[in-house]
């Protein structure tokens, strides 16, 4: 099925490439792997229905570690574009009188129930460690707590898996419906963060949630829940900033170009930091001696957006133990190739507070511009969302 919409290089599909095993068997160590030695899950940021039907998510998670996976409205909305496998799917909906928003969700549904049984034996294996897929609740409800809250319940009954997540962003209005989710033991995926106030934030909705969980004499064993945390976003939008600086001359422009491309990182070790004070405090011990478990920090948007830059950069730089990586499958691939696994996650972490502090001095807000990144990544999850509800609602007749 084709879409209407503009693409950029990033859209080819000949760069969603598989290795084949002969070609995974020619390197004497899979990088990938080694990863999970290290602590740290590797996820795939990619869904697609022939992805799980050849058996090629299998294989990545035998040879590769594979031992999660993400979705979302853009993520559908590419491979339901450039793939053919929901043509059938598709057509017997569309005839049966179906709507747009039941076509998507079944589809997304029957996709993300199928890759969530492929993982079933790691997370039988891991004791409910890994072995997730996540399906976001719509998009339009990012400012609707109750229609959140509603939808998510829905989802998480219709799906009917235990290794499923349900993601809700990590906007003002979804803060009380994370809590309120996980008062129900509902796993979820909590997407859309930029910011270090707003992490905060999501963990206590977390912890909050599990507390009022446990007041109600409910077991808060085997609720899973990850904060996902978008790295190379963040040095995509103030990148530009501090290179405007460097071209001004003069000796802000040293201190910009200190920072350049570090923002991110920067900002997702001092978030780890946050991680490792809340989890570890006396107020998480108490849930944590019923037996509740860490929400751990997933770092999402890792594919490197400048060229400029390696294109492992988001996961070199971010490894570290009980963490989470999900990447694009470019991304992963590369990885494979030439990535140089090493616990780096608390490696210089005072540098790292020392290059965000030299923001404020540049001029540079930092909560402004994370909060301006969420309300974008708000938009940029509803316009593929809003494309594929129009090319479906305009699908009335069989294609040839």
């Amino acid at each position: 099925m084709k879409i209407e919409h503009n693409k950029g290089a990033g859209d080819k599909t000949s760069n969603l490439t598989f290795l084949t095993r002969k070609e995974k068997g020619n390197m004497k160590t899979n990088s990938l792997k080694q990863l999970g030695t290290l602590g740290q899950s590797i996820w795939l940021d990619y869904i697609r229905r022939d992805l799980i039907t050849n058996g090629e998510l299998k294989r990545l998670i035998e040879e590769d570690g594979l031992r999660g996976m993400t979705s979302n409205p853009a993520i559908f909305e590419k491979a339901i574009d450039e793939s053919h496998d929901y043509d059938k799917d598709i057509r017997a909906q569309t005839l049966a009188g179906k709507d747009a928003e039941s076509i998507y969700e079944t589809i997304s549904q029957r996709d993300v129930q199928s890759a969530a049984d492929v993982f079933r034996p790691l997370y039988d294996r891991t004791d409910g460690g890994d072995g997730y897929v996540s399906l976001e609740v719509n998009p339009h409800l990012a400012r609707n707590t109750d229609g959140t809250i509603e939808e998510a319940r829905r989802l998480w009954k219709a799906l009917n898996r235990p290794n499923v997540f349900i993601k809700v962003p990590a906007t003002r209005e979804g803060l009380p419906a994370i809590q309120q989710l996980i008062s129900e033991g509902i796993n979820i995926n909590v997407t859309l963060i930029f910011g270090l106030p707003r992490y905060r934030q999501v963990a206590e909705a977390f912890i909050a949630g599990l507390e009022a969980r446990a007041a109600q004499g409910n077991p808060v064993t085997r609720i899973a829940s990850v904060a996902s945390f978008f790295v190379s976003r963040i040095d995509a939008l103030i990148d530009p900033l501090l290179e405007k600086i460097v071209t001004q001359g003069g000796g802000p422009a040293d201190l910009a170009q200190k920072v350049r491309g570090q923002t991110a990182i920067a900002s997702a070790k001092k978030a780890y930091q946050i991680y490792k004070e809340i989890f570890g405090s006396d107020r998480f011990k108490k849930l944590s001696d019923q037996g509740a478990r860490p929400q751990r920090l997933l770092w999402a948007s890792t594919g490197t957006k400048n060229p400029e830059y390696s294109d492992v950069k988001y996961i070199d730089a971010l490894i570290g133990p009980d963490t989470v990586n999900t990447a694009p499958l470019e991304t992963i691939n590369a990885y494979r190739d030439h990535g140089e696994p090493l616990a780096r996650l608390e490696q210089n972490v005072g540098e790292a507070a020392r290059r965000l502090a030299l923001l404020p001095v540049l001029g540079i807000d930092i909560d402004q511009l994370t909060q301006q990144l969420e309300d974008e990544g708000v938009e940029k999850f509803n316009k593929p969302f809003d494309a594929l509800m129009t090319a479906l609602a305009q699908d009335k007749s069989p294609r040839g």
